[in-house]
C-alpha cells in the first residue's frame, strides 16, 4: 500500500471520479483495477491501479470481465441484424433447424437473448478444449444444445443462462454469418480491430502475456468485514445488515431451486472458482462467462453504442439495427428477485425506481438509470447511457462476489452521471 497510486487522468469536470477511484481502491479490498468513460465520444476518464503497488498492471491490461461479455454477445447479434441476416422475432429454427429437436421449436431469437430460452442449464458438462474455436465449427457444443430439453425454473419462464446464453448465442451466430465466424472470431475482425479495442473472447498466447488473474475475496473475509463499520475501515461495500437482506431475500429462491435438484457444473474440470484463471478456458469461447478486455476497450465500444451504433464516422449498427437491439424492453423478475428489463436485443435497461419499489429494484437501479447493458460476476460492469452518450466500464481483478448487483462499481457510475449533468444541466 506504501506504493499506491492512481495512474491515468480525467479531463475537467471529472475530478470527483478520480477522487472517488482514488478513495475506493484505498478503502475497498481492491487489487488492480481499470476505470473508463467516454462522454459524447471523448475519453474522459483514464484510471487504473494496484493497491499491491504492481508495476505490471496498466491501462491495457486484460481481464476476464464474466457476465459483462454478454452485452458484447447482444453486440454482435446486432450487427448481424444489422445486415439483415437475422430478425429477433424469428425462431432459432430458421437459422438453425436441428434446434427445434427435444421440444425447442418455438423459442426465438428474442427468448434466448432475453435469457427465457429454457436451456439455463445442460444436463452434461462441457470439455473446456469444446469450446475452442476449432472444435466449435465441429458441432461439439451444437450437438449438445441440439438434444436438449426445455426446463424452465420455478420462478418463471425468466432464468438467468448465466454462462448457457454465450454457448447458444455462439452456435446461432456461426451458422448466420456468411463467413461461418464464432463470435470471437467476429468480434478481433469486425469489432477490436476496427474500434482499436481490446475485447477479446478466446485469448491468442500473445493476448495471454497481457491477462491477470482474477482473486475472489474469501467468504468468511467478506462477512466478517460486512460486520465492521465503514469508520473502523471495512472492506467490503455492504455492512452485515444490508447485506443479510440481500441475502434473506434470496433465499426462499434458492430453496426452491434445491428442490428441483442440483444442476451438474457447467465444466468437467472445474472444481473451484480459480478454473476461471486456466489457460484452456480462457483459450475458449465461452462469450458469457470469459471475455477478456480492459476498461478502455470496453468503453470504447460502449462509446460506439451510446452514439447510436456510429464512432468516429464508421458506422458499426444501422440505426433500425441499434433501435431494434434496445427495443421492446420487458420487466420480469429473474430468480424471483431481480427486477431486470431485458430488451429483445438481450441487454437490461436500467430506469428509475418508482416508489415502493423493492430493495433489490432499488439497488439494482438506482445511480445507473438510463444505462443499457449488463454486469458481470464480482464487479465488472459494461454499459453506455445513450441519452448522456456514455460509454462506461469497469474493470476489477478482486471479485466482491457477496456483492450482488455490483453497487461498488455503481458508485462510479452515479458519479459520473452527476459531472456529466454539472457539466450540461437539463434544460
Amino acid at each position: 500500500m506504501d506504493d499506491f497510486q492512481v495512474k491515468g487522468d480525467v479531463a475537467p469536470g471529472f475530478e470527483s471520479v478520480k477522487r472517488l477511484f482514488q478513495q475506493q481502491m484505498s478503502t475497498l479490498a481492491e487489487e488492480n483495477a481499470q476505470l473508463c468513460v467516454y462522454h459524447r465520444g471523448k475519453k474522459v476518464v483514464d484510471l487504473w491501479a494496484s493497491a499491491s503497488g504492481d508495476e505490471t498492471f496498466a491501462a491495457d491490461s486484460l481481464v476476464n470481465i464474466f457476465s459483462s461479455g454478454k452485452s458484447l454477445e447482444a453486440i454482435a447479434i446486432g450487427m448481424l441484424a444489422s445486415r439483415g441476416l437475422i430478425d429477433y422475432d424469428a425462431t432459432i429454427t430458421r437459422y438453425w433447424p436441428e434446434f427445434g429437436a427435444r421440444g425447442k421449436h418455438g423459442v426465438t431469437v428474442a427468448d434466448l437473448m432475453r435469457h427465457e430460452a429454457g436451456l439455463a442449464n445442460f444436463d452434461t458438462p462441457l470439455d473446456a478444449k469444446d469450446l475452442f474455436t476449432e472444435n466449435i465449427k465441429k458441432n461439439a457444443v451444437g450437438q449438445v444444445i441440439e438434444q436438449h430439453e426445455l426446463s424452465y425454473g420455478p420462478d418463471g419462464k425468466r432464468e438467468y443462462h448465466a454462462i448457457t446464453r454465450g454457448w447458444i448465442v455462439n452456435e446461432l451466430f456461426r451458422r448466420v454469418d456468411p463467413a461461418g465466424r464464432t463470435i470471437g472470431e467476429f468480434l478481433r475482425e469486425e469489432i477490436s480491430g476496427p474500434l482499436g479495442a481490446d475485447v477479446f473472447v478466446g485469448l491468442q498466447e500473445q493476448e495471454r502475456q497481457r491477462a491477470f488473474p482474477v482473486r475472489p475475496l474469501g467468504f468468511a473475509y467478506q462477512i466478517w468485514q460486512s460486520l465492521l463499520p465503514r469508520r473502523l475501515g471495512r472492506r467490503v461495500f455492504h455492512n452485515a445488515f444490508q447485506l443479510l437482506a440481500r441475502i434473506g431475500k434470496m433465499l426462499p429462491s434458492i430453496i426452491k431451486r434445491g428442490r428441483k435438484g442440483r444442476p451438474p457444473p457447467a465444466f468437467s474440470e472445474m472444481t473451484g472458482l480459480d478454473y476461471f484463471n486456466a489457460h484452456e478456458f480462457g483459450k475458449g469461447e465461452t462469450s458469457s462467462a470469459n471475455a477478456t478486455c480492459s476498461a478502455r476497450g470496453l468503453a470504447r465500444v460502449g462509446a460506439m453504442m451510446s452514439a447510436g451504433g456510429t464512432l468516429e464516422g464508421r458506422e458499426f449498427l444501422s440505426a433500425s439495427a441499434w433501435q431494434a437491439l434496445h427495443a421492446k424492453p420487458v420487466a420480469a423478475m429473474m430468480g424471483a428477485v431481480m427486477p431486470t428489463r431485458f430488451t429483445q436485443g438481450g441487454v437490461d435497461c436500467f430506469k428509475p425506481s418508482a416508489a415502493g419499489s423493492s430493495l433489490f429494484e432499488r439497488a439494482f437501479n438506482d445511480g445507473r438509470e438510463g444505462f443499457y447493458g449488463w454486469m458481470g460476476f464480482g464487479g465488472s460492469i459494461f454499459q453506455w447511457h445513450p441519452e448522456q452518450d456514455i460509454g462506461f466500464a469497469f474493470v476489477p481483478t478482486s471479485l466482491h462476489y457477496l456483492d450482488f448487483l455490483n453497487e461498488r462499481g455503481k458508485y462510479y457510475q452515479a458519479e459520473v452521471l452527476r459531472c456529466v449533468e454539472r457539466l450540461e444541466p437539463p434544460v
